[in-house]
C-alpha cells in the first residue's frame, strides 16, 4: 500500500530548528525541497503542508507532544488510513547515522508518536526513526530533555546529515509502498 502522507516531526521556532529533536522536519524539508513542493503554512491542518506527485507532506507547527493534532485532522480530510501514513522522528535508541523503518509498536517514550497514536486510535502507522543516539551511549551526562533539546556535536551532525541523504534515497520505494525495498536500502551498508 502506497504512502499517501509523510510527516516529518519536530518543534517550531529558530530556537529548536538545529536541534535533535527536529530531524523529521530536516528530512521532511529536504524531501519536499529536492521535489519541488512548498511547504505553507495551514492553520486547518496545524502545520506546513505541501503536495509532491507521490504524497502530501506535512510538518506539525504545533509543539512535539501535539503533533497528532496536525496528522488526524489531515488523515482525517483526504481520508488517509494510518497504513498509509509514514511518520519521520528523532529516535534516542539508535545512534547517529543509523535509520530503521517499522510499522506500529511501542512509541518509546517520544512525545510526538504517543500523541499521534492518541488522536488515529492505533499505533498501525509505519516510522521512519532517524537516530540520534542517547545522551548515556554517547558518553553524556544531560538529561534526555536537554539533550533533544540541543544541536548535535559536529560529528554527530555529520552522521545524521549521511543518514538523511540515505533516507532520502529510500523515500521513493517507501513511498510507492515498496517498504521491503526501502528497508533493505536503509539497512544495508554501501
Amino acid at each position: 500500500m502506497a504512502i499517501k502522507l509523510l510527516v516529518g516531526l519536530g518543534n517550531p521556532g529558530p530556537e529548536y530548528e538545529n536541534t535533535r529533536h527536529n530531524a523529521g522536519f530536516w528530512l521532511a524539508e529536504a524531501y519536499a525541497r529536492e521535489s519541488g513542493a512548498s511547504l505553507k503554512s495551514e492553520k486547518g491542518f496545524f502545520g506546513k503542508l505541501g503536495k509532491t506527485s507521490a504524497a502530501w507532506v506535512l510538518m506539525p507547527m504545533t509543539f512535539m507532544n501535539r503533533s497528532g493534532d496536525a496528522v488526524a485532522s489531515l488523515a482525517r480530510f483526504y481520508k488517509i488510513a494510518p497504513e498509509e501514513i509514514l511518520v519521520v522522528h528523532d529516535e534516542l535508541d539508535l545512534l547517529p547515522g543509523i535509520a530503521k523503518i517499522k510499522k506500529g509498536g511501542s512509541n518509546a517514550g517520544h512525545n510526538g508518536l504517543k500523541d499521534i497514536t492518541a488522536k488515529l486510535g492505533t499505533a498501525d502507522f509505519w516510522r521512519l526513526r532517524i537516530g540520534i543516539g542517547h545522551p548515556r551511549s554517547l558518553g553524556l551526562r544531560q538529561e534526555v530533555i536537554d539533550f533533544v533539546l540541543h544541536p548535535p556535536r559536529r560529528d554527530e551532525q555529520d552522521a545524521i546529515d549521511d543518514c538523511l541523504n540515505r533516507c532520502l534515497n529510500i523515500l521513493p520505494d517507501a513511498l510507492g509502498g515498496r517498504m521491503e525495498a526501502a528497508m533493505l536500502k536503509l539497512h544495508t551498508k554501501a
